[in-house]
């Protein structure tokens, strides 16, 4: 019973395999079916609060300059209704950290908040 508890609250610190799945293709229309009416986006240089569509435009925009060969996530978690993931974005012009943080809104995880910045660790 009790491995039954701590597996059903480890289900819950998952974040959606589309997610994985559209980072790892680069497919920013696949990724936006993840993402909330709002997002804050820290991209490079673009820092602000976009709405979805302008949101997936500038992450298809990302995604034809650096295209991607593989995503990989490191940490995931969560606390109640909200869930996070950190992972490595490798692309053919170089490495990204991404960190994207997730909110219940009406039972389905949406993504609030998208970090890609430069992985200068080597």
């Amino acid at each position: 019973m009790l491995s039954l508890i701590s597996l059903r609250a480890q289900d819950q610190t998952k974040i959606p395999e589309g997610i994985s799945l559209a980072l790892k293709a680069g497919n920013a229309s696949e990724l936006s079916k993840y993402i909330n009416s709002t997002v804050e986006l820290l991209l490079l240089d673009k820092e602000d609060f976009y709405k979805k569509n302008v949101a997936e435009t500038i992450l298809k925009d990302f995604f034809a300059e650096y295209k991607t060969k593989e995503f990989i996530i490191r940490h995931q978690g969560g606390i109640n209704d909200a869930q996070y993931a950190i992972g490595n974005l490798k692309t053919e012009k170089g490495d990204f950290r991404v960190y994207f943080l997730l909110k219940k809104v009406d039972q389905e995880l949406l993504i609030h908040q998208i970090r890609i910045e430069a992985d200068n660790r080597k």
